[in-house]
């Protein structure tokens, strides 16, 4: 069941799974993905391993408050330097975590975040140590702009304005996974159009993805704040990675002290099926290394 919460000055959508009195492992979506970009079957998995599971929309998506006026989200400009028309940078974003964690009564919860999910995750552990119990950055990067950029192929889908009818927005997510999907698992395409729909149901919002963009792009580099963190980290990456380079996972894996840094061959920019045990594996092992470390006196 789908609730709102109030959370830093804003109404942020979100969905749990599993047992309440289990620990919370918050789940984070990338650049204008909703919720549903977490599978409700890899919640559930996750969830039967003994955790509560929490996916949200973030500002500016789905169901989640649309930050509104203000100057348009110049990503040109942002990109070479002037990020001036940024409505927020991921601070906010990672605020809006902690805001949610707050009215759920969560003191910490093992994070995970993909992609720009990733970046608000390492942003929220940087910033409030204190509330992430564990770290896992999914198919991120640092910020720093020598790393983790997209490949020629695949700029159009960061640039590219999707159709704004139902139809041709399902369409063209299944064209952009074909872009920067995993060559190396199969593609559930029927399944993409569906969350599609769904998505556009929710709310389809351009303006929003745009700005989240903006974000990025004015929250610079996060390399020497990450060197100082004190997290059990995981990072995951695809080596067939388009649209974040695994140049990215590499750097970030490289920063965060003792984090381990796995590599999925054929990986590309999204959550593979097949993977999903893969990747509940290494949180459920994260999250216990969070639990050994706690335990020693």
């Amino acid at each position: 069941m789908e609730l709102v919460a109030p959370a830093n000055g804003i109404e942020i959508a979100y969905e749990a799974f599993g047992d309440p009195a289990d620990p919370t492992v918050l789940l984070i979506m990338g650049l204008g993905v909703q919720m549903l970009g977490w599978d409700a079957e890899l919640c559930e998995l996750l969830a039967g391993r003994g955790f509560r599971v929490v996916r949200f929309d973030n500002r500016d998506v789905g169901r989640s408050t649309k930050i509104e006026g203000g100057r348009p989200p110049n990503v040109m400009a942002a990109a070479t330097g002037d990020a001036s028309s940024a409505s927020y940078t991921l601070d906010e974003m990672a605020g809006d975590c902690a805001g949610l964690l707050d009215h759920l009564g969560v003191e910490a919860a093992h994070v995970v975040g993909a992609s720009q999910g990733g970046m608000i995750a390492q942003t929220l552990a940087i910033r409030q140590p204190r509330r992430v119990l564990s770290l896992v950055s999914i198919m991120s990067s640092t910020g720093e702009r020598s790393v983790g950029q997209p490949h020629p192929e695949a700029l159009p889908t960061l640039l590219t304005r999707r159709p704004a009818d139902r139809e041709g927005f399902a369409e063209s997510a299944v064209e952009v996974f074909r872009v920067i999907g995993s060559p190396g698992f199969d593609a559930d395409e029927e399944k993409l159009r569906e969350r599609a729909k769904a998505s556009f149901d929710r709310g389809y919002y351009p303006e929003g993805t745009a700005r989240q963009l903006v974000a990025i792009l004015a929250s610079g580099d996060r390399t020497e704040a990450l060197r100082r963190l004190d997290v059990p980290a995981v990072v995951i990456h695809g080596t067939e990675d388009a649209l974040i380079d695994v140049s990215g996972g590499k750097a970030t894996a490289a920063a965060i002290p003792g984090a381990e840094l796995e590599l999925i061959e054929g990986m590309g920019h999204d959550l593979p099926r097949e993977l999903w045990p893969r990747f509940v594996d290494l949180i459920v092992a994260n999250a216990e290394r969070a639990r050994t470390l706690d335990s020693i006196p």
